[in-house]
């Protein structure tokens, strides 16, 4: 059994703030051994659970976030930028049998410590076939079409509510209770390690690979917080605008869909200014 984690960092044990997960900052050099704390459990568990391999893709960021010296010996991370899947890459090699999403959160312009999707700020919200989609309903399209099913995902309460929009099978884990986006009441890091080590010894009895789910095609819509970036955004082809701060898009695969939106995120970060946005 292979299991592959999707590893993020805003829905990491005690993370609340911006510092405390951009690279270089001290908040951030602190948060790291939170962020691995709760990777490393996910591991323990899976193997506990009967894995034989566990693979973990870094997904924050610079995707140079985790610390792989202090993970378990059996582990084999995924780690740095440009990657054809992004956050789920190596799910699409036929080899995967199980996915978890550990560290994860909800989607822009929901409620949610560190809410957004893919870009911290910018995006005011997305859409899939008019459902707002958060970066873990956008990846359970895509690893659903390699037959991998979603098996743990962890974060904060209201992650865990997403999750069972997207993945209602799936064993979830709250490291921490929303109060607002920069506040939460969090669990001490030894009892979110225990929670998440159980959690993914049960979760390992999901990991169980089906038939690929062809669920296209998939309007996709993204509204933005300036109308300079839903221009911006229909240089990437087949991306139209739909409103003033709005785009949208169709594709037959959520695999050539996340790709497309990746390049609609790149090129609208592009054109970000420092002071107006």
């Amino acid at each position: 059994m292979k299991i592959l984690i999707s590893a993020d960092m805003e829905g990491a044990t005690g993370v609340t703030w911006p510092s405390d997960v951009l690279p270089g900052t001290p908040q951030w050099e602190r948060c790291r051994s939170l962020f691995t704390s709760d990777v490393n459990a996910a591991v323990l568990g899976f193997h506990d659970g009967g894995a034989d391999r566990v693979l973990v893709n870094e997904a924050h960021w610079t995707m140079r976030n985790l610390l792989l010296e202090k993970l378990d010996a059996r582990t084999e991370m995924l780690t740095g930028r440009h990657k054809a899947l992004s956050m789920v890459e190596g799910v699409q090699y036929g080899d995967v049998d199980g996915v978890a999403f550990v560290g994860y959160h909800t989607g822009a312009g929901a409620e949610g410590v560190l809410a957004h999707t893919y870009l911290a700020n910018s995006i005011t919200g997305v859409w899939v076939n008019g459902v707002r989609a958060s970066e873990g309903l956008l990846n359970a399209h895509v690893v659903a079409e390699f037959g991998v099913p979603v098996v743990l995902v962890t974060g904060d309460d209201l992650t865990c509510v997403d999750a069972a929009g997207y993945a209602p099978d799936a064993v979830t884990v709250a490291v921490k209770d929303h109060v607002s986006r920069y506040a939460a009441v969090c669990r001490t890091p030894a009892r979110t390690a225990a929670d998440i080590r159980a959690a993914a010894k049960e979760a390992a009895a999901l990991a169980v690979r089906h038939e690929p789910v062809r669920g296209g095609p998939f309007g996709v819509e993204l509204e933005f917080d300036a109308e300079h970036l839903a221009m911006a955004a229909t240089v990437v082809p087949g991306v139209e605008r739909c409103g003033e701060r709005r785009v949208d898009y169709t594709s037959e695969t959520m695999y050539e869909g996340i790709r497309t939106f990746k390049a609609v995120t790149t090129v609208v970060s592009s054109a970000v200014e420092e002071h107006y946005g």
